[in-house]
């Protein structure tokens, strides 16, 4: 099998488990229509696959997977650091979460930098939305209504119980297979091709069966979710509706992959079905939502000047949804642009209506800040994180400030605090070896900055920086066997990815 024919195998399955994975409508389109023997179960009668691969992974494994998982997607996608869009996402798919049966469950939200309309759910609950999707979304309901449906994915058990051969892999090797997996439509044919070897191809076509019937079982339980967290449920097949409508424009240029996985009119109607089993809710979008959705259009202007110059049409027209959120993007125009003074009278503006959202908090906190102002700006942050502790966008101005102002350990208090609540985002680390560094604790520094390392997918540099910690004279016994513990593990992670790599052909 040739690595077009592999990567076009991957792809199909890709569609298994992404919701939309056709790019924006400008470019490409999904069909709307099925032959007519191909049906669609009644919406009453959706079908219940089953919990088989409870009985082949642990908890335990499944979360050191999905963990595996996301260093695999860090190293092929933009996953993106900017903390307040991560900040936002994480609490909209928390929120989602905790009314859903996997509430207590440690799931992780994250965006990636691309303008596909995408999101794919891995294994252990890290769910990646692609930043066309949010921007594409015309409402917090419908945005909502596409992590609603990957978190059923999760919970339902799909990926897992389509790869239940994986529960005799290593979990290098098992996650390196489902990313390729998951990310192959994306990814292209030679990540494809290098995953599948060892007969693995056979298998993923085995499972293509399988698609269709979660794809509407991930509808029935997300459009049950979107109801107990409060968003009209018809969101659902309201996005369903206007991408079906989009894409018959486009259907010329459909992919040929696509044709496996199309958006159908009978899966927006039996996804309709279901969402009028509730009533009618008129649900106002979260600030946050549009605050979001406006950084993004900032940060892809040009130049601030641009943008100031667009945003201010805007409000002039009247063509927004938010006008806080117009203002917010005037304001981060104009800190791009260094124009401190327009920055913080906008924002402290925006601040008298709302005084505790945290978008509006860090940025008048940077503006402080590079004003030579930082003590004001710790001040306002700390207050912010009492009221927040577990706000990553918070937590890292916050250290970032205080690294600034020559306070390395209250920059690491914060951060060791925010690793109860997340213990696995590579910008902590890189901020916590920079505090270490700032205070003299080279071997810590090396320890901080080799997690750093092996949380981007970067391996041999973490393997790197614990071999310099482990040099370093300060170290105690206690401290040296911890460390060597953690080297065993990462190199035997090493040598499993070596041999992986030596057999692909």
């Amino acid at each position: 099998m040739n690595n077009t024919q592999t990567g076009s195998l991957l792809s199909r399955l890709v569609l298994s488990f992404l919701l939309f994975a056709a790019p924006l409508p400008s470019a490409w389109s999904l069909d709307t229509e099925l032959p007519e023997n191909i049906g669609s179960p009644d919406v009453t009668d959706l079908p219940d696959l089953g919990n088989s691969a409870g009985a082949l992974i642990t908890p335990k494994r499944e979360r050191d997977l999905g963990k595996a998982f996301m260093r695999s997607v860090r190293r092929s996608e933009k996953v993106m650091e900017d903390p307040l869009l991560t900040d936002y996402v994480q609490s909209l798919g928390q929120k989602l979460v905790n009314n859903s049966s996997a509430k207590g469950t440690p799931f992780s939200f994250f965006l990636i930098d691309d303008p596909q309309i995408n999101a794919f759910a891995g294994p252990g609950g890290y769910i990646g939305i692609y930043t066309g999707l949010l921007l594409t979304t015309e409402t917090e309901s419908e945005l909502a209504a596409v992590l609603a449906h990957e978190i059923a994915h999760v919970t339902q058990q799909h990926l897992l119980r389509a790869w239940e051969s994986t529960s005799q892999m290593s979990i290098p090797s098992a996650a390196i297979l489902l990313a390729a997996i998951v990310l192959g439509a994306t990814v292209g044919g030679d990540a494809a091709a290098a995953a599948a070897v060892g007969g693995q191809a056979a298998l993923i076509q085995k499972q293509i069966n399988f698609t269709r019937a979660n794809e509407q079982e991930a509808d029935r339980v997300g459009i049950d979710i979107l109801a107990e967290s409060g968003y009209e449920p018809r969101a659902m097949p309201s996005f369903f509706s206007r991408m079906g409508k989009a894409n018959r424009v486009y259907a010329s240029k459909l992919p040929e992959f696509l044709m496996t996985h199309p958006v159908t009119t009978n899966r927006t109607a039996d996804a309709l079905g279901r969402a009028e089993q509730y009533s009618y809710k008129q649900t106002a979008d979260d600030l946050r939502y549009h605050l979001a959705r406006i950084t993004l259009q900032q940060q892809a202007m040009p130049t601030p000047q641009e943008a100031i110059q667009e945003f201010e049409s805007m409000l002039k027209d009247g063509r927004y949804r938010s006008e806080a959120a117009v203002h917010y993007g005037i304001a981060l125009a104009h800190l791009r642009a260094k124009q401190f003074d327009d920055a913080a009278a906008a924002l402290d503006e925006l601040m008298r209506s709302h005084p505790n959202t945290i978008e509006f908090i860090v940025s008048r906190s940077e503006v402080d800040a590079r004003r030579g102002k930082g003590a004001d700006a710790l001040r306002r942050l700390s207050a912010a994180i009492d009221k927040h502790p577990g706000s990553y966008a918070l937590n890292i101005a916050y250290a970032e400030t205080a690294l600034a102002q020559g306070q390395p350990a209250n920059a690491s208090q914060k951060l060791q605090g925010f690793l109860d609540f997340r213990d696995e985002e590579p910008r902590v680390y890189q901020l916590l070896a920079r505090a270490a560094g700032d205070q003299d604790k080279q071997a810590l520094g090396h320890q901080y900055l080799s997690e750093y390392y092996y949380w981007i997918g970067d391996l041999e540099s973490a393997i790197l920086q614990l071999e310099i910690a482990l040099k370093r004279p300060e170290l105690n016994f206690y401290e040296s066997s911890k460390l060597e513990s953690r080297l065993a593990e990462l190199r035997a992670e090493q040598d499993e990815e070596d041999r992986k790599r030596s057999a692909t052909p």
